[in-house]
This record gives C-alpha cells, structure tokens and sequence, in this order.
C-alpha cells in the first residue's frame, strides 16, 4: 500500500473531508512519528505495532568477492514489532 493509497482509502471512508485535507493529516502523522524516532522515542501503535531504534555495533566484515577486511562503523536501525492482534490476524491462531 502506499500512501496515496491509504490516502485515498481514508478519504472514501470519511465523508464530508477534502482528500487534500487527508493528505495533510497523513505527512503530519508520519512527520511526528520521525521526529518522535529521532528523539529515541518508541512509537506505539495499538493494534498495529511498534517503531524503535536500535543501535548497531561497528564490526568488521570480510567482503566475500575480494576478500578485503572491511570496517563497518556503529549504525541506527529501525525496529518494527508487530502486536499481537495483528500477529494474530496475519499468521492466524495456534
């Protein structure tokens, strides 16, 4: 799905508002959520799930084509755990 996708889903379900308006609401969500991540934050998604950042130590790694020991420095990921409802509906009950 992509935004405008999710955009246009929203829109079709509410009534009487401006899809430009959605659009809005939309790149501000996202936009908050960034900014909450960069801060360190966790974000939380009831029924959905949740965004973290975690830290990644440098390391060195071997480059299988050439063989050269190469330096990998210290990085941020983003981590996504799903809820368990959502675990639930996508996977389906044990």
């Amino acid at each position: 799905m992509l935004k405008r996708d999710l955009v246009e889903k929203t829109t079709d379900c509410l009534d009487g508002y401006l899809k430009k308006d959605i659009s809005k609401a939309v790149d501000i969500i996202i936009e908050t959520m960034a900014e909450s991540l960069d801060q360190g934050k966790r974000v939380e998604i009831r029924g959905f799930g949740s965004f973290s950042i975690r830290s990644r130590k440098a390391r060195l790694t071997k480059n299988p084509k050439t063989g050269k020991i190469m330096d990998i420095p210290p990085r941020k990921t983003l981590h996504f755990a799903m809820s368990k409802s959502l675990k639930e509906a996508l996977i389906g009950k044990k």
